[in-house]
């Protein structure tokens, strides 16, 4: 994949999903993604998991749309493109459970046919981002 098609998907789907998370249209994002994506995210909280397929891991990014109550936000950092994968380097914030929050993750995403098939989360501090996904705990 070329390096400017996979920054154009990655940058298509920080809009979208932006755009998303503040309460926006889920359609754009869907348009995003291919009909077998897989989607990763450790550790013990409520958001925590493995999605399979477009209505999964929608229902993923709405889970963590209404807990953070559309305060979610995701900030690109470095980017560095592969054959098939982009690793993004990607600060959050939130207020979760009436707690504002701040994250490191790297994101791990496998792009193909113009959409994202894959993507695995791993946060810098993980016990943390546990922490701030689970506000009841």
């Amino acid at each position: 994949m070329e390096e400017a098609e996979a920054l154009g998907v990655i940058d298509s789907l920080y809009d979208a999903l932006g755009t998303f998370y503040a309460g926006g249209a889920e359609a754009p994002v869907r348009d995003l993604l291919t009909d077998d994506v897989e989607w990763h995210v450790p550790g013990t909280s409520p958001i925590a998991g493995d999605y399979q397929g477009i209505d999964q891991v929608v229902g993923y990014f709405n889970t963590r749309r209404d807990l953070a109550r559309g305060t979610y936000r995701m900030l690109l950092g470095e980017v560095l493109v592969g054959e098939e994968h982009v690793a993004v380097l990607t600060d959050g914030t939130a207020t979760v459970g009436g707690v504002e929050a701040r994250w490191t993750t790297l994101v791990l995403y496998r792009i193909r046919d113009e959409g994202v098939a894959g993507c695995w989360l791993l946060p810098l501090d993980g016990a943390a981002f546990d922490a701030i996904w689970s506000p009841d705990s």
